[in-house]
């Protein structure tokens, strides 16, 4: 077992740190129930800036995650966009995933420390974000282009393709594409998930993107059914995690706190914008957060000997900027998604105001 006072080093709570923590916690929250993804990929490297350990970081946003996801799941179930049997099964199988990635991270804390930990998870990002945040900000540009946002969302070609075969005894109906596809398509989806999100904890770059484009799933059903699975698989990946003493339930709760308002704005949000705003906001805040994780990566690989030492100053300097555009990355994402809703809602709400006005002339 840890001894957490001694080798995690949990950072101390003043009143600084929780008032960013309450911040922290309502962006990510915000984010969550707008594009499903958990928002766990603003709020670990916000941790980490804060000189978190990043296992530290993951296990405690997997900890806090559970039930926000469970809360988003439950308020966007009510207007529909939730697929719950496509959400469990791919869940279950990112269960595994999770209980693998878990025991990898445990792994190189314990043979690298801290600083190993660190760049493993900010490497992870910034692979993971290029990947997923430029592919998405090509895919929001090319819809917005087409001048069709309003048309609802075709199935890709490998997601015809995938619903074209036909397993014996494995094929089940999902909702949210009125078409049977086999489970063994779900299942390698659903573990990817699950690995992801125990080394990052945001299995949602994973979970969402594979529902949209493997199996045709709707980005809005997409962003929604995720959070189901983001509940079956944080809950054992926190009893994983809490087991070898990583998680910090201080900034769990905390983050907890400001993130459950957050959530409901960012849920009931989606119901006033057109799907292709989702993948905007998706794909800049990945971005912002893949700079400011980049920027720190020379610090880590200087810790481990692996590159030439860098001088203190400079080391500092660059978690200051890191930090700097995280909060950049905070604020734009809140900025995005309260505008959307803002804007949507009195689009919305303009055609009723015409009635009203029509029928008191």
């Amino acid at each position: 077992m840890i001894s957490v006072g001694t080798e995690l080093n949990f950072i101390d709570l003043n009143l600084i740190n929780i008032v960013y923590l309450l911040m922290v916690g309502f962006v990510g929250g915000l984010v969550s129930g707008f594009i499903g993804s958990g928002g766990a990929f603003v709020l670990t490297p916000a941790m980490m800036s804060m000189g978190v350990p990043g296992i530290v970081a993951v296990a405690s946003n997997m900890c806090h995650k559970f039930p926000k996801a469970l809360v988003a799941a439950i308020k966007r179930a009510r207007y529909g966009q939730v697929d719950v049997k496509l959400g469990i099964i791919m869940g279950l199988s990112a269960e595994a995933g999770v209980l693998i990635g878990a025991q990898l991270q445990e792994h190189i804390k314990h043979s690298f420390g801290d600083a190993g930990s660190n760049l493993y998870v900010s490497v992870a990002f910034v692979v993971v974000l290029a990947i997923v945040g430029g592919w998405v900000i090509y895919d929001a540009v090319k819809i917005h282009r087409s001048g069709d946002k309003d048309a609802e969302e075709k199935p890709t070609r490998l997601a015809l393709w995938v619903r074209s075969v036909n397993i014996p005894g494995t094929m089940v109906y999902f909702e949210s594409i009125k078409a049977r596809v086999s489970f063994l398509f779900t299942v390698p989806l659903g573990f990817a998930t699950g690995m992801l999100a125990a080394t990052i904890a945001v299995g949602g770059f994973i979970g969402v993107p594979s529902m949209m484009y493997v199996l045709g799933v709707p980005s809005i059903m997409a962003s929604a059914t995720e959070l189901v699975i983001a509940f079956v698989m944080g809950t054992g990946g926190t009893i994983k995690y809490a087991w070898g003493g990583f998680v910090d339930i201080r900034l769990a709760m905390v983050i907890l706190a400001g993130s459950l308002f957050g959530v409901q704005l960012g849920a009931i949000g989606t119901t006033y914008v057109k799907p292709y705003m989702i993948k905007v906001v998706m794909g800049i805040i990945m971005i912002l957060v893949l700079v400011s994780r980049a920027l720190v990566l020379p610090v880590y690989l200087s810790q481990l000997d692996l590159i030439t030492p860098i001088a203190a100053g400079t080391a500092d300097t660059l978690k200051s900027v890191s930090f700097a555009v995280m909060l950049i990355a905070l604020i734009v994402g809140a900025g995005i998604v309260l505008g959307a809703l803002w804007h949507g809602r009195r689009a919305h709400l303009r055609p009723h105001e015409f009635i009203e006005n029509t029928a008191t002339d």
